[in-house]
């Protein structure tokens, strides 16, 4: 139950990284229409694309990653583990990711509240406002690290109880 709800913030926020990317398509399409076609490029397109959307195509995305289980990860030795094992492994790995993303998390909170205050611009032909660019930072790491609190305890309760409460990593596939 917890998990479909984190799920639903993921969604949203997955769209949100498709949103962001598609927008990058249409700017760049247009932008090199006008730069070959008419001479006249969007001069703003290479500022709204590098401070704003692909900070949000990637910070958006990360739980949904997650959740999906398509982080890289070692998986050399995971057949081989017991169910309780593999669930330690997995404990361990993900409260330090969680302390860490969590860290990421304050230290994003305070570089735009700093941002903000001190009305930051970007320096170029136009006036951009720097700090929405730590939003999807903010945001992408907080729901990562909800992500992973809620698979830390899952791990954690798994490797006491009979059975799996949240989800292993598939096993690798080695059929080739």
């Amino acid at each position: 139950m917890a998990s479909a709800f984190i799920a639903k913030f993921e969604a949203s926020f997955m769209a949100l990284s498709s949103l962001a990317l598609f927008a990058i398509m249409i700017i760049v399409t247009i932008d090199v229409v006008m730069r070959y076609v008419f001479n006249q490029p969007l001069e703003w397109a290479y500022d709204v694309i590098s401070l704003y959307l692909m900070v949000s195509v990637f910070f958006f995305a990360l739980s949904d990653t997650l959740h999906d289980h398509g982080h890289v990860s070692i998986d050399v030795l995971i057949k081989f583990m017991p169910g309780w094992l593999r669930h330690g492994g997995e404990t361990l790995g993900y409260a330090i990711a969680t302390f860490a993303f969590a860290l990421v998390t304050l230290q994003a909170v305070d570089r735009m509240s700093e941002s903000y205050r001190l009305d930051e611009m970007l320096a170029s032909a136009y006036n951009w406002e720097t700090w929405p660019a730590y939003l999807p930072v903010v945001l992408g790491t907080a729901l990562l690290t909800v992500r992973s609190l809620y698979r830390t305890i899952g791990h954690l309760w798994s490797i006491f109880a009979k059975g799996p409460m949240v989800e292993l990593p598939p096993l690798p596939d080695v059929s080739e």
